[in-house]
């Protein structure tokens, strides 16, 4: 478990399901994917979570705000075929209640300072489809670069609209330097 000024990141519940689920049904929360979650999609969606924090030491952990499901944020090991992969993401999803709020970048910016200062993971990414300013400006607010060498179209959605992504990324040595 992780803390921060305001949040609590800690590994998942069987109690998550229920909130995360409602989340990933949420059409405004899932605006910028491809489309909403099943229940039954939740629940892989945590049991792989679970077991990627078991087997590396961090993953995508829940965030709490005041003992409420908030989201999630963390790092994710990319394997799909992009030029910059295999690597490490940094992701979030949150609740709609909790936007407009810094939640994402608190939680980000721990993230970053786990994976940096615990794991020594060398460079960490993170992209998002083209129309996704939220998410963008969660990257450049924890000092991440542009990286529109890598953009990409995301090979897990042909077709869909968002299929375009922008990549940004952060080193060791620009994280330092940011403050980090």
């Amino acid at each position: 478990m992780y803390r921060t000024e305001r949040l609590v990141m800690r590994e998942w519940h069987e109690s998550d399901i229920e909130p995360f689920a409602q989340m990933c049904a949420d059409p405004n929360v899932m605006r910028y994917f491809p489309s909403a979650m099943t229940r039954e999609e939740c629940e892989a969606f945590i049991e792989r979570s679970t077991t990627k924090i078991a087997e590396r030491g961090y993953g995508l952990w829940v965030i709490e705000v005041d003992g409420r499901f908030a989201g999630y944020t963390g790092l994710a090991v990319v394997t799909f075929d992009v030029s910059f992969s295999p690597c490490v993401e940094i992701g979030w999803r949150l609740a709609s209640w909790a936007w407009g709020k810094g939640y994402a970048t608190e939680a980000a910016t721990k993230a970053l300072r786990i994976g940096f200062e615990e794991h020594a993971i060398s460079e960490i990414f993170s992209f998002t489809s083209e129309t996704n300013t939220p998410s963008e400006s969660v990257m450049k607010r924890v000092g991440m670069n542009r990286r529109e060498d890598l953009d990409f179209d995301h090979p897990h959605t042909p077709g869909w609209w968002g299929q375009p992504h922008f990549v940004y990324s952060i080193d060791q040595a620009s994280w330092a330097e940011y403050g980090g």
